[in-house]
Formats: structure tokens, C-alpha cells, sequence
């Protein structure tokens, strides 16, 4: 029993460090792209493209779902070549990932209007047409996507519009030169150098023990309800942004917060999603609306959220059902956070 135990082991800490070395592996070889153009440039020739269209990427349907589609060097090479543009086009991408067998993986906008870009906007509906697929917005494709998918598309979209927006220096007015990767941008006036950058948001699930409060805008479907979620201020650390937006938003204090996980979300423009439990204190549970930031605000029973975290159908369909409570999609991570708790006071009440 000893000898076969030790067999497993010994077989389970190879495949873990296969797994780690595969990682690491990636990761230094992402890290040398970032730091090395001309290496960079050479892993353009073998590597697969993402295309954009004015920041919409570009999605073929498949049923209920959508895929997106790769090009190749060459296949985007012939693209370029049909709409009257060289292959310089193709420095304008940016690195969003590799694979395993270090294939990487670029994303170029070729519909993006800028004073600083010496290409111009290529016809949307004429590309359409060549690549048999659409440019449709992301936050209009997000729920029919899948999860790598959607992840790779959010990299490549915050790049892109964080290299659109950023193509002069703050200091010198200059312009600025992105290297091949994408990962920074510098003045050649000055050396200043500019990496991408992403807005730190609290989103924080707060509870009585017995309920959980919930929230909505009135930009969100009808019907939906999500976690407390604000910008962290300067100079704020996330556990002081927590109480702040707890207080500035329903007029509540809380305590034991407990950090959970998070997220990059690059709606409106890209934040990084950090999650927090947390519990009101006692005898402190009236809700005071803030009406500049929700349209309304409750408190909700472990029941109601379980009901409603059990329905079946993809979040879209759920919208047209009219129903007393919808909760945020699996994609994001308030529908974990709010699965976690339910999870939680499910076990503490079976153990009771």
C-alpha cells in the first residue's frame, strides 16, 4: 500500500510541475515579446489574429452562441492587400496572449478614426462581406460568448482603446510610439513612457447573515439586481473603499470584510473588479437609497436568491421572463460572489 501510495505521488508532483513549468514557461516567453520587438515582430509571422472594427470585434453566429474567428499572417496579408493596404498595417496590433506551444495571439483594429494614425478606417460592411462574419459591440455579444473567449476579446478590446486614447504625451503633447507588443507607449520627445493601466472598483456583497442586499441602476435590465460596486478614490485602500461606498450608496456601515476574488471587466473602460464580503452591523440594517447612484436598493432572503440563481436558461432569455428577480450572469463575478453566499448559509443551516 505504501509503494503504491508513494507511485501516485510521485506521478501526481510530475504532472502538477509539468502543469506549473508549462505556465512558466508561457509567461517568460510573453514577457520576452513585450520587452523585445524584433521578437515580437518574428512571432507575428506565426502567429494567429484577432480583428476589431472601430473597438467590435469581429464574431461569426453559430446557433445561439458566437465564435470568433483567427486569421493568419497570410489570410490578413491577403485582407489588407484587397482593401489597398501593405503589411505595415499589421505593427498596429497589439499582444493579447499565446498558447501553450507559444503561438501567439494579436489583436488589430481596423476601424479605429485617429488624428495620430497615418492608416484610415477600412469599410465595415465591406470586410463583413470578405470575412463572412459581423462586427458586433461586445457588451451586445458578451452573454454568447464563452469564458476564454470572452476573457481574450476583453484583453484585446481595453488595449485597443487604451492605445487610441493615448497616442499623444500628457506632458509634451507629442506624440507617442507604442512598441511592437503593444504593452507600452513613449514620447520621443521626452522618454516618458506609458503603460496601459486599469481603474481599480470595489464590488461588495453585503449581508445581514440572514439576507443579502442587492442593488440596481437604472441602466440595467429590468428586473436585475447585482453587488454594491464603486471606483476606488486616491489614496483609498480597498477596504476604506468598501465602507465608503456602502455608506455613500445605501446609507449603511459595515465591518468584516473579507476579500474574495477578482475580475477584469472592461466595461466602461476596463476596471479591475475586486470582491469583497461583507456584514452590516447589528441592529443596522435600514437602507438609505442614494438616488444619484441607484434606482433602488433591498434587502433579499436566502430563498429568494437561491430561486433565482436555479433558473434555468441563458441570461437573455431570462430577461424576457419578466421575473421578480434576475441576478447577474455567470461571466460575472457579482453571480459568484452572490453563489458563494447561498452556498454558504445553505451548509450553515443544514449543519444547524
Amino acid at each position: 500500500m505504501s509503494l503504491y501510495f508513494g507511485t501516485i505521488y510521485r506521478r501526481k508532483s510530475f504532472w502538477c510541475y509539468r502543469l506549473l513549468s508549462t505556465y512558466v514557461t508561457r509567461t517568460q516567453y510573453l514577457f520576452k515579446l513585450k520587452e523585445d520587438d524584433e521578437a515580437c515582430r518574428e512571432a507575428q509571422q506565426t502567429g494567429v489574429f484577432y480583428l476589431f472594427h472601430d473597438l467590435a470585434p469581429l464574431l461569426q453566429a453559430s446557433g445561439h452562441r458566437y465564435l470568433v474567428p483567427q486569421l493568419s499572417r497570410a489570410e490578413l496579408e491577403g485582407l489588407l492587400g484587397k482593401f489597398g493596404q501593405d503589411s505595415q498595417r499589421i505593427e498596429d496590433s497589439v499582444l493579447i496572449g499565446c498558447s501553450n506551444q507559444h503561438k501567439a495571439w494579436f489583436a488589430l483594429d481596423l476601424g479605429l478614426n485617429s488624428t495620430a494614425s497615418k492608416h484610415v478606417s477600412l469599410p465595415k460592411s465591406e470586410m463583413e462581406a470578405e470575412l463572412g462574419g459581423s462586427f458586433i459591440k461586445l457588451r451586445q455579444a458578451l452573454f454568447q460568448l464563452n469564458s476564454m473567449d470572452s476573457s481574450l476579446l476583453f484583453t484585446a478590446q481595453a488595449l485597443l482603446r487604451w492605445h487610441n486614447g493615448h497616442q499623444f504625451c500628457s506632458k509634451s503633447g507629442q506624440p507617442t510610439k507604442k512598441n511592437m507588443a503593444g504593452s507600452k507607449r513613449v514620447c520621443l520627445s521626452n522618454n516618458i513612457i506609458y503603460y496601459p493601466q486599469m481603474a481599480p472598483v470595489v464590488i461588495t456583497l453585503v449581508t445581514d447573515e440572514a439576507r443579502c442586499l442587492l442593488a440596481r441602476q437604472s441602466s440595467f435590465p429590468k428586473g436585475l439586481y447585482s453587488a454594491l460596486a464603486g471606483f476606488c478614490d486616491i489614496g483609498e485602500s480597498v477596504e476604506e473603499a468598501v465602507q465608503r461606498e456602502v455608506a455613500e450608496e445605501v446609507g449603511l456601515e459595515v465591518e468584516n470584510l473579507q476579500y474574495f476574488s477578482s475580475q477584469h471587466w472592461p466595461f466602461p473602460n476596463s476596471s479591475l473588479m475586486i470582491a469583497c464580503h461583507a456584514t452590516v452591523k447589528p441592529g443596522q440594517t435600514e437602507i438609505q437609497v442614494n438616488q444619484r447612484e441607484l434606482e433602488a436598493a433591498a434587502w433579499f432572503s436566502l430563498d429568494e436568491v437561491a430561486i433565482a440563481l436555479m433558473r434555468k436558461g441563458s441570461f437573455l432569455q431570462q430577461q424576457s421572463d419578466a421575473l421578480p428577480l434576475l441576478l447577474p450572469p455567470k461571466l460575472a463575478i457579482a453571480h459568484h460572489m452572490i453563489k458563494k453566499w447561498v452556498e454558504r448559509q445553505t451548509c450553515s443551516s443544514l449543519a444547524a
